[in-house]
Order: C-alpha cells, then sequence, then structure tokens
C-alpha cells in the first residue's frame, strides 16, 4: 500500500479538537532525511517497516518498527531513514488547542497496536467532504490508544466523580459505583474522606441537589420534574431532603429567588 511520497488534500475545517491538517505515507530510499527544520502543527509518523532514526534536542533516537516519532509545533527536529534498510512511514499532521496528555510529550513512543488505526486513515483517500472529520476521528482513536499505553491509574475518587457527574440524573447508587469499581464501600468511603472531606454518598446528594435547584432557577422547571430529572422518584423525599440542605423547601426557594 506505502509506495513512494503520496499525501491526500485534507481540507482544512477548524474542528476545536483535534484538527488534521495533512496525511500522507512514504517508502523512503535509503538515507533520506528531513531537517533540522521546525513545523507549525503537531505532526505524527508511524513507522511501518525499516528503520531510521529521529533526532531531538541532541538526543538521536534509534526508530523501529511498530514506533512512532512525534513532531511538536515550533520544535527543531531532524530524521533520517536507515541505509540499509529504510523505513516506510504513514504520517498525519493536527492542529488542537487542547491540552494533550503527557504521553504527547515523549519523543519516540513504541505502539504497534496503533498500526490498524493508521491503515484506517487510508480510507481518507475515497472520501469527499467526510475527510476531515474521518480523520478526526481516527486521530481520538490513537489518543485512546496512546492513553493507554501508560499506567492505569489507580485514582477511584476521580473515576467515581467521573461517573456520578456523568449518571446523576439516573437512580445510581453508591453501591452500583463501588460494584462498577469493584471496590469495598468502606474502601472509597475512607479515600472519599482522606480526598474530599466528605463521604461518596454526601457528595452524590450534594450534587443532585444542585443540579435540581439549577434546573428550577435557570430552566423553570418545576421541583417534581427537576426532581425526577436528578433521580430522585419520590417528590416527598426530595423535598424533605432539599429543606435539609438548603434551609426551604423547593417551592420556597423558587420564590426566593423570583422576589
Amino acid at each position: 500500500m506505502i509506495g513512494p511520497e503520496n499525501s491526500e488534500i485534507v481540507i482544512n475545517q477548524h474542528y476545536g479538537g483535534l484538527n488534521p491538517v495533512l496525511f500522507g505515507w512514504q517508502s523512503c530510499d535509503s538515507g533520506y532525511s528531513y531537517g533540522p527544520a521546525t513545523r507549525p502543527y503537531w505532526l505524527i509518523h508511524y513507522v511501518v517497516s525499516g528503520f531510521g532514526t529521529f533526532e531531538y534536542k541532541e538526543t538521536i533516537y534509534n526508530v523501529n518498527p511498530g514506533d512512532i516519532f512525534i513532531i511538536r509545533p515550533f520544535e527543531r527536529t531532524y530524521y533520517e531513514a536507515d541505509h540499509n534498510k529504510p523505513w516506510k512511514y504513514i504520517w498525519i499532521a493536527f492542529t488542537t488547542e487542547e491540552t494533550l496528555p503527557d504521553c504527547f510529550l515523549q519523543s519516540v513512543i513504541h505502539v504497534p497496536t496503533a498500526g490498524a488505526i493508521f491503515n484506517e486513515m487510508f480510507h481518507c483517500r475515497n472520501m469527499g467532504n467526510g475527510r476531515s472529520a474521518f480523520l478526526s476521528s481516527c486521530l481520538w482513536k490513537l489518543l485512546g490508544i496512546l492513553l493507554d499505553q501508560g499506567h492505569a491509574t489507580t485514582d477511584y475518587v476521580d473515576k467515581a466523580l467521573h461517573y456520578m457527574n456523568a449518571s446523576y440524573m439516573e437512580r445510581i447508587t453508591i453501591q452500583d459505583i463501588c460494584k462498577l469499581l469493584n471496590l469495598e464501600r468502606s474502601y472509597l468511603y475512607t479515600l472519599f474522606k482522606q480526598k474530599l472531606g466528605i463521604s461518596p454518598q454526601e457528595y452524590l446528594i450534594n450534587l443532585r441537589l444542585e443540579k435540581a435547584a439549577e434546573l428550577m432557577i435557570a430552566y423553570n422547571e418545576t421541583p417534581s420534574t427537576a426532581a425526577a430529572s436528578v433521580g430522585y422518584t419520590d417528590i416527598y423525599q426530595f423535598s424533605k431532603i432539599f429543606k435539609k440542605h438548603f434551609g426551604v423547601s423547593p417551592r420556597e426557594y423558587i420564590k426566593n429567588f423570583s422576589s
């Protein structure tokens, strides 16, 4: 599939996330080199076969098949294909306003599983208006694989918080969250108290009540609709907990803001 240097036109759609601007592939000649030079965008090469070297800040990296080498915007780099077995690579350039994870601070990453995604990018050759969006989706897939290359996170509190904030409107319980995290409830309680000073149950209740209050004031929802929208099926239980938290009933809360 990879022949001499080739590239595809990618219309810059100025996507706010990962915005592709160039895509291409190359079967390099013996000793082919580029640089020292800078680029105004992020540029990622995936080495399909062959070998070469990548130089950044006076450090020379030997790059092998299954490796990715990363060129960051406006950083001077130099790379050269091996004289005996020159590399073949697929590359994609993109811009972003996002703060990328630490894996993008590495110069060379061994990630052979990324090869499937780079091969998938070739499908863009048969696309028209959807080419940029398709390549953007491939970049997000690549980001997922690169993140998974790192050590698995064990910050159970952060995981629990993310799940609560995404699912508070459902009838989730702390026991449900413990089951997802494969943790004892007492252990999650200890972690929350150490990090936030409150229990998981307190956090979930506070989150739901604050969201309910926002629905009633900012979106003019009734107490019953607000209650149902944050996971409470019993309006009387909701009103009781709401009053304990805010000091007034839901209707008094709305009245106070209206006046």
